[in-house]
């Protein structure tokens, strides 16, 4: 409940904080601007003016709007520690983010969740979680974790945690799976993510009537047009892989803004340096002919209210006083950001001291036994299945391919883009190793090596030959998690990712710049991808079609299920 002092300085009884004048104020509930005054008290918005002020504050035309934002994000994803994930886009003008954090449970479980509570408990950044629902995301694979529905109902308890994040396995949900329905009933009235991709007709009305509300899959108008009009709220998704929003935007208008909102998804560090963050969103919606004032709407109160917020995303009393300055409405320019009335940001660069949150509980999660690991693939009749890369996508093409034979053994032919490729379970040191093929890195020598790979995370390793993915695990073990690039015996170049083999400690910028020395490296030992990293991160994810590699083996998605590796 909002405070005496702050209903005093509303009534003009005390003084207000801060007052703007000479201000050009976005009203998102008139959907228009005007020139005029707003007072801020206790870290709220008490009125368009103030008798008396402790500091005022004069805009000289430029314009206020409410803080952006972001309705759904995997932190873990910007491969940044939550400080400096906030150090990075709070200059952008976003001040509150819906995560859901999935990746870290599927790594830690429950305690990456506390974790992930800990290391924001005090940024001026709002961030709120949605529990994951689908951790693992298929029985196909081993992960760090199982989040049951008895966990879930844990997790909603939580403070800032406000529903059920991304349910993934839609088929579950049609088909009445009992741990599915659970969760969804432990998320009764509460906030549901929705994520299912090309569902239309009955089945997406079945899905909806389950409980999902919002959906940042769509990738064309007409499946938009046919989710908003069942009903759900439309999350437009522009990341760093998948940019949704120049197919979508024709749907945005004064009419539907309540309904639509603007979500990064993934979005990796580089894109944060060198694009920005939901500024970058609105700007490119705006030049595709979004009306400004019905976008930055779409971003801020109606975003706030599809999650069950009152008292954030707008410029009226009694909400936060979460408020950016802008030199330019349609070219997002961020001049300042307030959160809670306080100066945060200015000038493109956080001027407070954020909290660094230690790592405890989020190291040692490479349990690797290198010692003992083994690539070879002994030969026999008949030929291979292999994974074809799609450049720039994340399904994959099922290949079958005759093997090159060498001293008994199945072996990697780089003559012929056949790269071995395999997935080693990193959480409770099993031993577990899935081993098989790909086509379209390019490689013709060394290996490539990474802890990112979703959903699980186990260590996914491509490479031409078996010294070198050995050398990779080992690299990353003496990490304890991240991307390496190496050669005949020596690392050519690493991204350290200590935070459960997830988040680097690491400032956004030497991020980056490590982010483009294993680019580089990937290139020097004949790497074709633009992104080998990003397509390796998705080789082992078991939901997506067609081929995929997983710590227990081939999975055919389309089947869902395990498939041997020879061919007869």
């Amino acid at each position: 409940m909002i405070g005496e002092r702050v209903f005093k300085a509303a009534v003009g009884e005390e003084p207000a904080d801060l007052l703007f004048v000479n201000a050009l104020i976005v009203d998102v509930f008139l959907g228009e601007v005007r020139r005029g005054e707003l007072a801020v008290a206790g870290g709220y918005i008490v009125g368009f003016g103030a008798g008396a002020a402790h500091q005022v504050v004069d805009l000289g035309g430029r314009y206020l709007v409410p803080g952006f934002i972001d309705a759904h994000v995997h932190i873990e994803s910007s491969q940044l520690s939550p400080t400096e994930f906030a150090r990075a886009i709070l200059p952008h003008g976003t001040t509150c983010v819906i995560a859901d954090p999935h990746e870290i449970a599927n790594v830690l479980g429950l305690e990456g969740l506390r974790y992930m509570l800990r290391a924001t408990d005090e940024l001026p950044l709002r961030v709120y979680f949605m529990a994951p629902s689908c951790v693992p995301a298929s029985p196909l694979e081993n992960s760090g974790a199982t989040l049951s529905a008895a966990d879930i109902e844990k997790i909603l308890s939580w403070e800032r945690v406000l529903g059920l994040g991304e349910m993934m396995n839609y088929p579950g949900v049609l088909s009445r799976d009992h741990e599915v329905w659970s969760k969804l009933a432990t998320a009764a009235g509460r906030p549901v993510d929705g994520h299912a991709p090309g569902l239309r007709g009955p089945g997406l009305w079945a899905y909806v009537l389950a409980g999902p509300r919002t959906e940042h899959e769509c990738t064309t108008l007409q499946e938009a047009r046919e989710k908003l009009s069942a009903g759900m709220h439309l999350l437009v998704r522009e990341g760093t892989t998948a940019r949704n929003l120049s197919a979508l935007l024709p749907i945005l208008s004064a009419r539907t803004a309540p309904f639509v909102h603007f979500c990064t998804d993934d979005r990796h560090p580089e894109t944060l340096l060198s694009e920005g963050h939901m500024d970058d969103i609105l700007r490119k919606a705006i030049a595709g002919g979004a009306d400004p004032v019905a976008a930055i709407a779409a971003a801020t109160v109606h975003a706030a209210r599809a999650f069950g917020f009152r008292d954030l995303g707008a410029l009226a009393p009694g909400f936060r006083a979460d408020i950016l300055v802008l030199s330019d409405l349609e070219g997002v320019e961020v001049e300042r950001v307030y959160v809670a009335g306080e100066l945060v940001a200015e000038g493109g660069r956080c001027v407070v001291e954020l909290p660094e949150m230690g790592m405890e509980g989020t190291r040692t999660t490479v349990n690797v036994d290198v010692e003992t690991l083994s690539f070879s693939i002994p030969a026999r009749l008949g030929r291979v299945r292999a994974i074809g890369v799609v450049p720039g996508q994340v399904v994959t093409e099922a290949l079958i391919v005759e093997p090159k034979i060498s001293s008994g053994e199945v072996v990697a032919d780089a003559e012929r883009d056949i790269l071995k490729l395999a997935v080693v379970e990193r959480h409770r040191g099993t031993g577990n190793v899935g081993l098989g093929f790909v086509r379209g890195f390019g490689l013709k020598r060394g290996a490539l090596a990474s802890t990112v790979a979703h959903d699980s995370h186990n260590v996914v390793i491509v490479g031409a030959d078996d010294g070198d993915m050995r050398l990779a695990v080992d690299a990353l073990v003496r990490l304890g998690g991240g991307q390496v690039a190496v050669v005949e015996g020596e690392v050519l170049a690493e991204l350290p990712l200590p935070i459960a083999g997830l988040m680097s400690d690491l400032a956004l910028e030497e991020v980056v710049r490590r982010g483009e020395e294993l680019k580089r490296a990937a290139r020097s030992l004949g790497c074709t991808l633009p992104d080998p990293f990003m397509a390796l991160s998705f080789l082992a994810l078991p939901v997506i079609p067609k081929l995929k590699l997983t710590d227990l083996g081939l999975v055919d998605v389309e089947e869902f299920h395990i498939v041997p590796l020879f061919v007869d």
